[in-house]
């Protein structure tokens, strides 16, 4: 299982030297698995540069997985060029909610005066296909959802394919239970032992303080659920739209301090834009 990030920022694209390290693309995982079968997890700006890459490449067929609907998670959909090819095939699992949520999601999106191009005019053929909530298969890898804690609900998920375990938990607050969310103890058993555990930080503790209910963790509870479920790496997500390169590094500074006083082997590090992962 391949992962690249193509975006890593929280809420807002941003651009500027302070932030060339981490980058300024909003959410967008790419997974390539070994039956050859390409998932995008979130449509942020990031999707926009994987769309450039895929049309070079000369891809037919995506597999597309919401983990909600926020706009820093959806607005980078209308510029993803394999849209307006008419030989593309857009798999949209029906994800984070069943039912029609998706679609009406990405209907409204495009539509006027949100955006000039209507849903009704792409090129491309998309296909709905069930998905959450219950665990489903996209070729080698089996997806397992699992709600997440924030305003307006959202799914996680597990990836799992030959033995290897990939989790992705953006927009998930551990330090408070919101509607339709789970418990502290919930994300540790879902994450026990995973290999690579990419999780919701945008916060520090004093940060997070002023911040409580706004569906987002403090770097320091990401540590601890990390380290209960043992995890092998873990990965901070959805970085503060203020936080340059600099103060990034000095997060997760303190956040490998923290595991070394914790006798923790856990490997921790800012996710930044075009950053890769094979397990």
């Amino acid at each position: 299982m391949y992962i690249k990030c193509w975006g890593s920022r929280g809420s807002i694209p941003v651009s500027g030297r302070e932030f060339q390290k981490y980058g300024g693309d909003t959410t967008c995982i790419e997974i390539r698995t070994r039956s050859d079968d390409l998932i995008i997890v979130d449509a942020g700006t990031g999707i926009r540069r994987l769309g450039n890459q895929l049309i070079g490449e000369n891809r037919q067929v995506y597999h597309f997985i919401f983990t909600h609907s926020h706009w820093d998670h959806l607005m980078g959909f209308p510029f993803f060029k394999p849209l307006y090819e008419k030989t593309a095939r857009i798999m949209m699992h029906r994800c984070p909610f069943p039912g029609k949520y998706v679609e009406t999601i990405v209907t409204k999106l495009m539509r006027p005066p949100l955006f000039p191009v209507r849903y009704s005019d792409l090129t491309a053929q998309v296909i709905y296909r069930d998905g959450c909530p219950d665990a489903f298969e996209i070729g080698s890898v089996t997806v397992t959802p699992i709600s997440l804690s924030h305003p307006n609900g959202g799914c996680g998920y597990k990836f799992e394919e030959d033995g290897k375990t990939f989790v992705f938990l953006t927009d998930n607050e551990l330090g408070f239970v919101h509607p339709g969310g789970c418990r502290h103890a919930d994300y540790v058993r879902f994450c026990e032992g995973v290999d690579l555990l990419i999780h919701d930080a945008e916060f520090s503790p004093e940060e997070y303080s002023r911040s409580i209910e706004w569906g987002h963790s403090s770097c320091m509870h990401t540590l601890r659920m990390a380290m209960e479920a043992r995890v092998k790496s873990l990965g901070l997500f959805h970085l503060n739209q203020d936080r340059t390169d600099d103060q990034m590094d000095e997060l997760v500074a303190g956040c490998r301090r923290e595991l070394s006083d914790n006798a923790s082997q856990i490997d921790c590090f800012g996710v930044s834009r075009d950053m890769t992962f094979e397990l």
